[in-house]
């Protein structure tokens, strides 16, 4: 027998009537659910923002320079092989001050940006191609895997003798190694959708290309992201490998091939230059374009609740 089921009885046998609900304490219930789907969402204070997201990185970097500078006065390392600080800070103003500081990180960034947005364009559709349609999953699926664990420096030499040393050999390696990544996660992300989602779908109407822009696309979009941020990596360092191998006064001098060039002069300042421009680039990206879009999206779906 049912608990459920069961009806409560007087002591002289006749059924117990249900005592009535207060209202009020249904508009407590109400308002107390009503209060745990909403999100407070009022301004930071400025204080409290440079607190918790600038302090933690500046003062990060400010125990790396001073461990760095106490390795240099404890002479740990010979002076070409290690210099100070204020040696590195020299080559920025002196390369500031040539103006070609703005051109090394522009003729980069340029090319890194276009070669991720011809990867976009090209990996968001295959991977929609292998996530939906089993035969081209079998078939492609595996290469897409073993190209994404294929560093991408092993592209350079062909790319340099199948197009030969100008911006189309840059832009190859580039699509390369962010292609894979792109497309499997977007893979990933549309395997992620719960098959009710795509049911419903189809009982409204949402089908084929409709199904894929209003139902499929939004469902996939956190795997989606996270392929694109990976897709961004693999195509940065493509290009860096790419300008530090292949060089030629046609292709500009971009941060890899000022890397190599401090190499090639035994300047170590310049080459701490070098990897400070690189990194500083890869930091920006992420914080101007790839955190914004990751905190929408959580936010948009209730997964980002202050602290």
């Amino acid at each position: 027998m049912r608990t459920d089921d069961a009806v409560e009885f007087k002591k002289d046998g006749s059924p117990a009537a249900e005592e009535p609900q207060d209202p009020n304490d249904l508009a407590g219930l109400e308002a107390g659910l009503d209060a745990l789907d909403s999100v407070q969402a009022g301004r930071t204070p400025l204080r409290e923002t440079l607190r918790r997201k600038v302090l933690p990185p500046v003062t990060a970097v400010a125990l790396v320079l001073v461990v760095w500078q106490l390795l240099v006065w404890a002479d740990a390392a010979p002076d070409y092989k290690l210099p100070s600080p204020s040696a590195v800070w020299d080559e920025v103003t002196e390369a500031w001050l040539q103006g070609t500081l703005l051109d090394y990180i522009w003729t980069s960034v340029s090319r890194g940006l276009l070669g991720f947005l011809m990867a976009l364009a090209i990996g968001t559709p295959l991977g929609l191609l292998v996530a939906r349609v089993r035969f081209v999953r079998a078939a492609i699926g595996p290469i897409l895997s073993g190209l994404q664990s294929l560093p991408s420096v092993a592209w350079v030499p062909p790319a340099v003798l199948w197009l030969g040393l100008n911006n189309s050999m840059m832009y190859a390696v580039i699509l390369l190694g962010a292609v894979p990544s792109i497309a499997n996660g977007l893979v990933a992300g549309i395997d992620q959708i719960p098959p009710l989602f795509l049911r419903a779908g189809r009982t409204l109407g949402a089908t084929g290309l409709r199904e894929a822009w209003h139902i499929v696309m939004p469902g996939a979009l956190p795997g989606y992201l996270a392929g694109l941020k990976q897709g961004w990596a693999f195509s940065w360092r493509s290009l860096m490998a790419a300008e530090i191998i292949a060089s030629s006064p046609e292709l500009g001098v971009g941060l890899g091939q000022l890397l190599e060039n401090g190499r090639n002069n035994s300047s170590m300042s310049q080459v701490f230059l070098a990897i400070f421009l690189i990194l500083l680039v890869g930091i920006a990206i992420d914080l101007l374009l790839f955190s914004p879009l990751e905190r929408r999206v959580l936010r948009s779906r209730g997964l980002l609740v202050p602290r």
